[in-house]
């Protein structure tokens, strides 16, 4: 179990957006498999959807029609499937089980929460606006505000300046190898969370992340010890 950093209390706690904190991944599949239709192609199963949507749109667009597509192609196909996307953002999308407690209770605790995510500003935004949390978020830094995004630390850097507090006291939570090492590089503790995006092929032991969590009810569970 994680404990207390260093014998410092946690002052703040920043999330991953998806796979992590929120669930995203059905209104992707279902946006993905939209575009796949129109081009009368059959759709794809979600498990193999969902073990990718982290790594982006150009990532999607890859799996569902493969590696050869022209670049143009590939941009109009990406662009058709943001257009969807941005269309129906939350139509299934919500919080995973126990993160409403777990917000709840940093709020409750007065500990800042933030968001570091690679997924930009135009379809962050109106996500979270959707979803309630855009205006109880303390920071959201998204990949278009800065120059390096991660697994490079300048977001995480951005994200705890913002909030006036400095990294050695703060957690990222995350469910790529990227939001570890990134959130390791700020010098930032970090959980890694299995329940998230993460291809079978990924080693998550190997992230080295100071605290795996299996479910969304343990990360719940770990943030109430570590922040009571």
């Amino acid at each position: 179990m994680l404990q207390a950093i260093s014998g410092w209390p946690v002052k703040a706690v920043l999330f991953d957006l998806d796979g992590t904190l929120v669930d995203t991944a059905p209104d992707l599949a279902a946006a993905l498999n939209a575009v796949l239709r129109a081009h009368n192609k059959p759709a794809l199963a979600y498990p193999a959807i969902r073990a990718i949507v982290s790594n982006g749109a150009d990532a999607l667009i890859t799996l569902a029609f493969g590696n050869n597509i022209k670049g143009g192609e590939q941009q109009s196909l990406k662009a058709e499937l943001i257009a969807y996307y941005q269309q129906n953002i939350a139509t299934q999308s919500k919080l995973f089980d126990g993160l409403a407690e777990a917000l709840d209770h940093l709020e409750n605790q007065q500990i800042p929460w933030g968001i570091v995510t690679n997924k930009p500003a135009h379809l962050t935004l109106p996500l979270l606006e959707q979803l309630g949390l855009d205006q109880r978020a303390a920071c959201i830094v998204c990949s278009d505000q800065v120059n390096h995004p991660k697994p490079h630390p300048e977001s995480i850097y951005l994200a705890c300046k913002q909030l006036s507090i400095a990294p050695e006291y703060s957690i990222y939570i995350g469910d790529a190898e990227r939001d570890i090492r990134s959130g390791r590089l700020a010098g930032l503790k970090t959980i890694a969370c299995a329940y998230g995006y993460i291809d079978q092929l990924d080693d998550i032991n190997s992230w080295q992340a100071d605290q795996l969590i299996e479910t969304p009810v343990d990360l719940l569970h770990a943030l109430k010890t570590l922040t009571a």
